[in-house]
């Protein structure tokens, strides 16, 4: 029996060496830009804004899964360019077609203490407004969720009228004193982990650092360099209204917006929440004396569509954070900080450029 009669005539063609690279390119991108988007990306710091707890030059995973994977809502874009191409500098993106925010169900909402990767909001105020998903990526610790009341005393955040948790190498500004008036042995610096870049006369250390440098010899005295109450910043906080006489140190007590709550609208609220109602949830807000009105309708109130959240650098004397341009919208969320899987040290020596013991360790 001719068991060769199931062959085709005129089998396929081999591939060409150039066809089947192609085609390994084209599944690798796809299989790529699904991982990215649903599942899991890499992001590096570049800026001091969570230190001691993230380094400048640590490299992260951030769980998309976690809250859930929000869907592409600029989807035409180049593969694994965020929003400019990097040798042009033009748009990554097109922006022609745009998808309405919704998010893929995850294991947790963002809770408080999470490190939480987001879209920049203060962007859509940028002269060429990116999208949502195309703005800039900011990193954070969650210190507010949906419905809370939150207030800062003294560098301390308060939420819902408790203290709350501090981060295990949160900093602040301490100004150092020695027993001769001279400035303190530099050597101190590397031995504590102090920064010394602000120029203006104060060092930034976590506690358990200024603790130390306190039991040193010749030092005098560590002390915390808080703002106090009523004395404004040099650049002014959310919402940037003298009348609350806030600043970084001091500041609050303040309610953040949840799905379905309902806000009293005057003089007093309307500084707090306008850009809340009109640039995050898309209606137009008119203000005439004591007169408001949303969508061309008179109105002393307003219920929210989405939920809100309060972001804060663990370095809490040199963060550009919530405090400075208010609340982040769910549909800015990206992910989850999980764990640094590189860190590299620009300032360290030729044998000392990553940081080995920063390797694999999950983020807190």
């Amino acid at each position: 029996m001719n068991w060769r009669f199931w062959r085709k005539k005129n089998p396929a063609k081999k591939k060409s060496a150039a066809r089947e690279w192609t085609d390994a390119i084209i599944f690798a991108v796809i299989a790529a830009t699904l991982i990215r988007t649903l599942f899991i990306e890499a992001y590096t710091i570049p800026t001091p804004s969570m230190e001691r707890s993230l380094l400048v030059g640590d490299f992260l995973f951030v769980s998309k899964v976690n809250y859930g994977a929000r869907l592409p809502m600029t989807p035409v874009a180049f593969p694994f360019a965020h929003h400019t191409m990097p040798i042009t500098g033009t748009k990554a993106y097109w922006d022609g077609i745009k998808l309405p925010y919704y998010r893929l169900p995850g294991f947790s909402n963002v809770k408080k203490g999470d490190v939480v990767v987001f879209n920049y909001p203060m962007d859509a105020d940028a002269p060429l407004s990116r999208p949502v998903d195309k703005r800039e990526n900011y990193i954070k610790r969650c210190q507010g969720a949906p419905g809370d009341t939150l207030s800062v005393v003294d560098a301390q955040v308060y939420v819902n009228g408790k203290a709350a948790p501090n981060p295990p190498e949160g900093q602040i500004d301490y100004v150092i004193s020695t027993t001769d008036g001279t400035s303190y042995n530099p050597l101190l610096n590397r031995q504590f982990n102090i920064s010394d870049y602000n120029g203006d006369g104060t060092t930034t250390m976590t506690p358990a650092s200024a603790q130390g440098v306190k039991a040193t010899a010749g030092i005098k005295s560590v002390v915390p360099s808080i703002r106090p109450k009523g004395i404004p910043e040099n650049y002014p906080v959310f919402p940037q209204d003298a009348h609350w006489g806030w600043n970084a140190d001091n500041y609050g007590p303040i309610i953040i917006p949840k799905t379905g709550w309902t806000v009293k609208l005057d003089s007093l609220t309307i500084p707090v929440y306008k850009r809340a109602i009109e640039v995050y949830e898309g209606n137009k807000v008119e203000v005439n004396g004591n007169e408001i009105t949303i969508n061309g309708k008179k109105t002393d109130s307003y219920t929210f569509k989405m939920n809100y959240y309060w972001m804060m650098g663990d370095n809490r004397h040199d963060s550009a954070d919530s405090r400075y341009w208010g609340f982040v919208p769910e549909d800015h969320i990206v992910g989850k900080a999980l764990f640094i899987w590189m860190s590299w040290d620009d300032n360290g020596s030729f044998f000392s450029k990553i940081r080995w013991s920063r390797l694999f360790r999950g983020v807190k």
